[in-house]
């Protein structure tokens, strides 16, 4: 794990090492201040050495200095560090991301990854700093002071070789009963997070079934568990400081007892008394507080990094996550054409499922033919077409595009060669051109024109104030169901592919727009082959080639008039629309 994340920090590792170094100077300062201050309190101002006071104070200033100067720059490389890490690991989290399949992104929620991306790195990016400068403070201070307390009196030292086991024993227990309950807590902000995502995507659906109250409920239901879970992480944690402070003040009162006795009543060693001096019993009270204070450090650094565990390894999953697909070793970079061919292929989406989603697909595709797709709801026709681009690789038999395996292609070749309008329309946050250049971004006016027309979309988008510079809104939100379609098939068009796969992407249009966009791809893109998926006969009735898949099968295959001869399911369908049709102009009639 340590590992995994330690390649995030790259070009700040200088900035990382110089924290530490300069933390250990700050410390170096802080512990020989009391030392010097001894030899100030007996030599000078009890002796009355008033030169040797001025020295010695001047020496102090000078040392306090010195620290500050440590602390600050260490403070400043370690902001640096952790913020340029935490930069870093956001970049490789959303680039590995990127190279996901569709079956590796199922692994995952949206919100998942949106809580790993946000509050998991920044948990891990504070403990990081953390890491590389209080972790690094807080035990040379402990060791330093304590090896000064011991020159100074050793035997009042072994107060601290109680008190320092104790502590680390206890908050030991601590940190390892608190992973469990900051688990969970980080599992119930995915939860929130795709609650609240799912209700502002969905807020016209909710206000258009009254649904705010039961929204309301739920998500105060999800914020109810979050503080169940929080509150129980913190009940195990709320130990630490009480532990902490309870063994501050009784080696306080240890130290005090023994050291006003050793002053008093003095101290034997090798034979010979001693007397412990006022100087060394303050300066050992410093020296107290900077053992106590570097204890009560190190918990604290056991509460944040109990809490950074549990999101490191949640970042870490993401991170070595092996992707399903990815390149061979020697890929090929061109599609020759656009033909098609589907050999015997069997598919599933979960490998270990028992059941196939597509079994034993056989077609031929021939470059620049217009085939349609039609089958009921869950019968397989997505799946099918997303094999083409490789969205998902086949679980048996063979895949050819262009006379080639898809496996043995370039993945983004292949996929710059496919131009797939997904079954739900997908517009990004800015203007018209913005999106339609997602397909070519070195595309000129001409060519936006151009695929606007194509896509039965021009006339509308000529309507908007500024045209192609009309800001689109988030996800599209300014524009209606059918125009967004048609913008995302102008943006597929836009890509000059040698497929061009529709799936159900003019269900919100028209039958009259949906014909004027068929007849406009088969005239002014006639060497592309054109995938159209519909529930409409009247979508696909024209095409060169029609399948009809039925529970994951293409149970029969040919033109409109032979479908209607040797296939059942597809005349049943064709009957029952063309049914529909004539009881709406009835009606319509009627009325």
């Amino acid at each position: 794990m340590i590992k995994t994340l330690s390649r995030s920090i790259r070009e700040y590792k200088k900035y990382a090492i110089l924290a530490p170094i300069f933390v250990v100077f700050e410390v170096v300062f802080e512990v020989l201040i009391p030392y010097v201050m001894t030899i100030m309190l007996d030599e000078g101002i009890q002796k009355s050495n008033n030169e040797l006071v001025v020295e010695i104070g001047c020496l102090m200033l000078g040392m306090a200095i010195l620290s500050l100067i440590c602390g600050i720059l260490s403070g400043k490389f370690a902001s640096i560090a952790s913020a340029g890490f935490a930069k870093n690991l956001r970049h490789d989290m959303y680039e590995k991301i990127q190279t996901y399949s569709f079956a590796n992104i199922d692994e995952f929620s949206t919100a998942s990854l949106v809580t790993r991306m946000t509050t998991d790195v920044t948990n891990v990016q504070l403990s990081f700093q953390m890491i590389i400068r209080i972790v690094v403070r807080a035990p040379f201070m402990l060791i330093f002071a304590f090896i000064m307390a011991m020159i100074i009196n050793w035997q009042i030292g072994l107060i601290f070789l109680v008190a320092i086991p104790f502590l680390g024993i206890t908050l030991f227990a601590l940190m390892s009963r608190s992973f469990k309950p900051f688990s969970k807590l980080f599992k119930q902000y995915d939860i929130i997070n795709r609650d609240v995502e799912e209700n502002l995507i969905g807020i016209r659906a909710v206000k258009s079934f009254v649904k705010e109250d039961d929204e309301f409920k739920k998500f105060a239901n999800d914020s109810q568990g979050l503080k169940h879970f929080a509150s129980k992480a913190e009940q195990i944690l709320a130990w630490n400081m009480p532990i902490v402070q309870f063994a501050v003040y009784a080696c306080l009162i240890a130290i005090a007892w023994f050291g006003a006795s050793n002053i008093v009543k003095g101290y034997t060693m090798n034979g010979q008394t001693f007397f412990m001096t006022t100087g060394q019993l303050t300066s050992y009270f410093s020296y107290v507080m900077q053992i106590l204070m570097s204890l009560m450090m190190i918990s604290n650094i056991f509460v944040m990094i109990t809490m950074s565990i549990t999101s490191a390894r949640r970042i870490v999953e993401v991170l070595k996550v092996v992707p399903d697909i990815k390149n061979p070793e020697d890929p090929v970079f061109e599609v020759a054409s656009g033909d098609i061919d589907f050999d015997h292929v069997n598919f599933k989406y979960n490998q270990n499922a028992q059941i196939y989603n597509l079994t034993d697909c056989n077609v031929h595709i021939k470059s620049g033919q217009v085939v349609g797709i039609i089958g009921g709801t869950g019968s397989g026709k997505s799946s099918f077409v997303q094999l083409i681009p490789r969205l998902y690789d086949i679980s048996k038999g063979s895949l050819k595009v262009g006379g080639v395996d898809v496996r043995n292609y370039d993945i983004e070749t292949l996929r710059n060669s496919v131009a797939y309008v997904l079954q739900k329309n997908i517009l990004f946050t800015g203007t018209i051109r913005d999106n339609l250049k997602w397909g070519n971004e070195e595309a000129t006016e001409e060519d936006l024109v151009r695929v606007t027309k194509q896509a039965s979309a021009y006339d509308f988008v000529m309507d908007f104030p500024g045209a192609f510079d009309y800001d689109l809104g988030q996800g599209g939100v300014n524009v209606s169901g059918g125009q967004k379609q048609r913008l995302c098939i102008a943006r597929a068009l836009l890509k000059n592919p040698k497929i061009l796969i529709l799936d159900d992407s003019t269900s919100a249009v028209d039958t009259k727009t949906d014909a004027n966009i068929r007849q406009s791809l088969r005239e002014t893109a006639p060497d592309v082959t054109k995938i159209i998926i519909s529930q409409r006969v009247s979508s696909v009735e024209d095409a060169d080639l029609i399948l009809v898949f039925d529970d994951g099968k293409i149970v029969a295959q040919g033109t409109h008039e032979q479908l209607i001869e040797t296939c059942p399911i597809y005349k049943e369908i064709d009957e029952l629309q063309k049914k529909g049709s004539d009881d709406s102009k009835e009606v319509a009639t009627n009325d």
